[in-house]
């Protein structure tokens, strides 16, 4: 039997407050991963709450989505402008739970998000992933993204 459609859904400001401590929790140990120090992560996130999310919530222009497969949170999806031009736009976060990986989720969800950049008048669509993810880097090259710009490190 196929898998239910996937839908993005955009987020409340109450899930988006309820969504934002695990998700940059999630994000700083992420960095932390990829070798920043404990302070160098903790930095990065909080330079893009204050960023995105002055006072707990997401600026205007940002799109979060519910990624709903059926009835059911499968995971989320954050994209939006790079700046006030709204040309360029990023994927900012993408994060299917668990139990919904290796179903083709991800895939659909990118898709319906580039849909809706193109929508709001992007015309390229960026996004960052760290270097052990290799699951999202092969889903990203298959959808047809290149490297851009590859930063790489030796621990000495």
């Amino acid at each position: 039997m196929d898998d239910p459609e996937v839908r993005l859904v955009r987020m409340t400001d109450t899930e988006v407050a309820a969504w934002l401590p695990a998700a940059m929790a999630q994000y700083e140990q992420a960095r932390r991963d990829a070798g920043d120090t404990p302070e160098q992560a903790a930095a990065g996130r909080r330079a893009s709450e204050e960023r995105f999310f002055p006072e707990g919530r997401l600026v205007e222009g940002q799109l979060l989505h519910s990624i709903r497969l059926g009835d059911e949170d499968a995971g989320w999806l954050w994209i939006g402008p790079w700046d006030e031009h709204g040309e360029l736009w990023w994927v900012w976060d993408l994060e299917v739970h668990p139990a919904f990986r290796r179903r083709g989720v991800a895939r659909r969800a990118m898709l319906a998000g580039e849909e809706i950049a193109r929508e709001h008048g992007a015309s390229r669509l960026m996004l960052n992933v760290f270097g052990g993810n290799d699951g999202a880097i092969a889903l990203y090259r298959d959808l047809g993204y290149e490297v851009a710009s590859l930063h790489m490190a030796k621990p000495l």
